[in-house]
């Protein structure tokens, strides 16, 4: 069936909009039942919440910026997330489709903002693939010395960097190392993009285990390192939380800035929250249900982050914690006694860490599938191997963006644009929410964003206001990149979009794209493009 093609001038047709009847059509192969309780919720939450952030990029937080008093950047995070992922459930309980945000501005914003929205999703998905890759090799080449074998140090790092070791430069033959590549993350994604190209569909119970061992590894590091901590409070306080929020150095070091500054960073710890969203279709009794498995999940995961941290920061100087693996840098301190849990919890990490690389770079193909479906990227990306049955041309070319960025590139530089992207993903969603409530009063909606319209404007102010904590250099890189996706669109996508033609795809698509038993790939629960 096609639709009519967009007509008038460049201002309308940028701005087109998918009709939410035509969402319905081309979801209409979905019929959804409504089993998921508020617990199964939170569950959900939970689960998909934690992962790389809190293995990866608080030890950066707290050495960089912040300190002890990373454990209210959580706090200042989970707010902003809260924000966000009400307008979100909104969105996925009123739009007849279990999409992301990419959808959700096709149908209420229009095809531009489409575009951009799939440019930010490149950063949230793709590049956080990357900031996880490298947190991996962290714990790989922590866990391989446990055992003897060591990488030569010029293979763990981005191109440049002066490899540090306990906030000191590390020596080898009287000279400091400056690393050339790192080698186990450009690895581990060229071999996900290879199992990808083949075909991945995990089952619940994978998606169970590996949730419970991410779990596991830190109810055991809190328990052991709480314990270490409770016995020695005074001592390790006065030493490493003396003074808790550093005295202000400018440029986002410490201070109050400083917390804010590390907000944007441990931001990324709660990237995932939108699978609870993404269940409205699925929830018993929405309006009450989707805000306990939202609120709840960000709640239960803050105050886990928040015992993380504090262990963390109480156990080690704040200022080693600059590291790809801040977890293993302090069981490796809880000393010789706990070697055995020391290996058993960066055993842990690397298979809840290769989870999240796997299903990061997994979503990111299927948002250039859904793309170049609709006509806006070349088709070749939607190519479908006809034995396989997956999009191998566009899973070649993410695996091969994601392994350069995580071989050579600084692992907070990746961090933080991948959390520009996100947040300002979550401002365009929020603005969503307001835009569809003015322009269709009387849509039936599954749940209501709460203290409407406070709250989602209290999500774009407090998304934007993250993005301005964020170094220049890092801003600029993202208003180039951007700029070379507006250039983009009017080179193709704006030339070729199907809803310009007058196309429309298939109910059913010719990708299988999505695992059928539990919508999880590499144990991690999938937000659908």
């Amino acid at each position: 069936m096609a639709t009519a093609a967009p007509r008038g001038g460049v201002f309308q047709r940028m701005f087109a909009r998918k009709s939410i009847a035509q969402v319905q059509r081309e979801s209409a192969n979905s019929e959804l039942k409504r089993t998921l309780g508020k617990w199964n919720l939170l569950l959900l939450g939970v689960g998909c919440i934690i992962g790389a952030g809190i293995f990866v990029r608080t030890g950066s937080a707290a050495a960089l910026h912040a300190g002890p008093a990373v454990l209210l950047s959580f706090v200042v995070a989970g707010v902003v997330c809260a924000f966000a992922g009400l307008c979100y459930a909104e969105l996925s309980s009123t739009l007849p489709v279990s999409g992301s945000a990419y959808t959700y501005g096709y149908t209420t914003l229009g095809e531009f903002v489409a575009w951009i929205m799939g440019a930010l999703l490149l950063l949230e998905y793709g590049l956080a693939a990357s900031v996880v890759a490298v947190g991996w090799g962290g714990y790989v080449v922590s866990l391989l010395a446990d055992f003897g074998l060591v990488i030569p140090p010029q293979f763990t790092g981005p191109a440049g960097y002066t490899l540090m070791n306990e906030g000191k430069p590390v020596l080898v033959d009287g000279q400091t190392v400056t690393t050339l590549f790192n080698l186990p993350a450009f690895l581990i994604c060229l071999a996900l993009a290879a199992l990808l190209c083949l075909g991945v569909s995990e089952s619940a119970k994978v998606n169970n285990v590996i949730v419970a061992i991410k779990v596991s590894v830190l109810v055991a590091f809190i328990v052991v390192g709480g314990l270490i901590v409770l016995s020695n409070f005074g001592t390790l306080s006065a030493q490493n939380w003396t003074p808790f929020i550093p005295p202000n150095e400018g440029e986002g070091k410490f201070g109050v800035d400083g917390i804010m500054r590390a907000a944007s960073i441990v931001f990324f710890a709660y990237i995932g929250f939108e699978a609870v969203s993404t269940a409205g279709q699925e929830a018993r009794n929405p309006q009450k249900d989707m805000p306990f498995g939202i609120i709840g999940s960000l709640v239960v995961c803050t105050v886990i982050y928040m015992l993380v941290a504090a262990i963390m920061t109480l156990l080690v100087p704040y200022n080693t914690l600059n590291v790809p693996d801040p977890v293993a840098v302090v069981v490796d301190n809880f000393g010789p006694a706990w070697s055995w849990l020391a290996k058993i919890i960066k055993i842990g990490a690397i298979i809840g860490l290769t989870s999240v690389v796997l299903v990061l770079m997994y979503a990111q193909t299927r948002i250039f599938y859904t793309m170049a479906r609709d006509g806006l990227l070349p088709k070749i990306f939607a190519r479908v191997h006809p034995r396989l049955k997956t999009p191998y041309i566009n899973t070649i070319l993410v695996g091969a963006i994601t392994a350069v960025a995580a071989g050579f590139f600084d692992i907070n530089v990746l961090g933080d644009m991948t959390s520009v992207g996100t947040l300002a993903a979550f401002a365009i969603v929020c603005l969503s929410v307001i835009y569809l409530r003015r322009s269709a009063p009387d849509l039936p909606r599954g749940f209501k964003v709460p203290l409407y319209p406070v709250l989602p404007v209290l999500g774009i102010l407090s998304c934007l206001y993250l993005i301005t904590t964020v170094p220049a250099n890092v801003l600029m890189f993202f208003l180039w990149y951007m700029i070379g996706g507006v250039v983009l669109y009017f080179l193709y996508g704006y030339r070729n979009s199907n809803l310009q033609h007058g196309e429309m795809q298939d109910d059913q698509p010719d990708l299988p794209a999505y695992p059928e038993d539990a919508g999880t790939v590499g144990g991690q629960p999938v937000i659908r493009p």
